[in-house]
């Protein structure tokens, strides 16, 4: 569901260079009414970034023993300096760190398979907490489904990539297809195999003997994947701590950068002026702080649970439009998000 909703608003993103607030004028929701949507987005970002930011906190308190409320200070502001630069910065970290990041992330696995092959069929087991027994139950598969479902909205992160994608011609068409597709709904791919991952890293964690609040943490639970790979508890715990850095770090650079974007949209629209786009970098980086420090996390099963189905709403709007509006000719083929062609709100 997350690849095909991701399908469409890609390849209209990358064809016409447009950001999702402009995809979603063009969807027909109007002037205020993607300005309303923009508020959704902007709001959708700096929640996620208090929780990667939360995450790499409590990296650093564990390694460093530096109190969470500095922590949180940490995680967020150090992401400032690197978005304020735009996009080409944050394109040649990500390459930089690329290699390095995708190593660490499949070392775990790669040992715990060659060591533990039972894992596994012993992980398909297990029933959890919840009081089920370990037999497939639908009610427990939907309740997976709304967490999994919240992650729709990353594809708007993508688009603010895609929108840099080069012109279409007959001699790059192949390559251009195949970066949209990976690039745009194909995050789900490594997304879905990262969530499987961390169901199996958080069970490893459970038969560690950790509690069920502990081994929800990623940081405990790459502790746990990478003793499989060291047996030194010093060199796990700080090859530990430098993954979730590096990987905190990668997430969200592009929530800092998609954030200041939605920003700037929503408030140009409502104070009709322009700081810049750094003013909305430190106000993304301050919400965040706040919410780190009311601890996010406490909540997150009802914050979720609002903004997927807020989230959900409004994208796959969009994309009946793209697919069903556009073909019928029910809206222009093109997308219109010029001012001057658009309703307040869309009648």
């Amino acid at each position: 569901m997350i690849f095909l909703t991701g399908l469409p608003i890609s390849y209209y993103a990358a064809k016409y260079g447009l950001d999702m607030d402009l995809l979603t004028r063009g969807a027909g929701f109007g002037y205020i009414g993607s300005t309303i949507s923009s508020f959704v987005y902007a709001s959708f970002t700096f929640i996620l970034f208090a929780l990667e930011a939360a995450i790499m906190a409590y990296a650093l308190e564990l390694y460093f023993h530096l109190p969470l409320y500095a922590g949180y200070l940490v995680s967020a502001l150090v992401i400032v300096p690197l978005v304020t630069h735009g996009v080409t910065l944050i394109s040649r970290i990500q390459m930089i760190t690329q290699p390095i990041w995708l190593l660490l992330l499949a070392l775990p696995f790669i040992f715990i398979i060659a060591k533990d092959p039972g894992v596994v069929d012993r992980l398909m087991l297990f029933a959890g907490r919840s009081g089920y027994d370990a037999d497939f139950n639908l009610l427990m598969f939907g309740s997976a489904m709304a967490i999994g479902m919240a992650l729709i909205p990353q594809i708007g992160e993508q688009v603010d990539f895609l929108r840099f994608m080069p012109e279409k011609t007959r001699q790059n068409r192949f390559r251009w297809h195949l970066g949209v597709l990976m690039a745009g709904p194909g995050w789900i791919s490594l997304g879905m195999l990262k969530m499987l991952g961390g169901a199996l890293l958080a069970y490893l964690a459970i038969e560690a003997s950790m509690s069920f609040e502990q081994a929800v943490n990623p940081v405990q639970m790459y502790f746990a994947g990478f003793s499989q790979v060291f047996s030194h508890p010093e060199v796990i715990l700080a090859v530990t701590v430098f993954f979730v850095v590096i990987s905190q770090l990668k997430v969200n650079m592009t929530n800092a950068y998609a954030g200041s974007l939605a920003w700037s949209n929503f408030f140009a629209r409502l104070t009709h002026s322009h700081p810049g786009r750094v003013v909305w970098v430190i106000f993304n980086a301050m919400i965040a702080i706040m919410l780190m420090e009311l601890d996010v996390f406490q909540a997150l099963e009802q914050v979720l649970g609002l903004y997927s189905n807020i989230a959900i709403s409004w994208i796959t709007a969009v994309v009946a439009d793209l697919v069903i509006n556009k073909p019928l000719g029910l809206s222009p083929k093109g997308i219109e998000f010029r001012r001057a062609y658009l309703y307040d709100i869309n009648r």
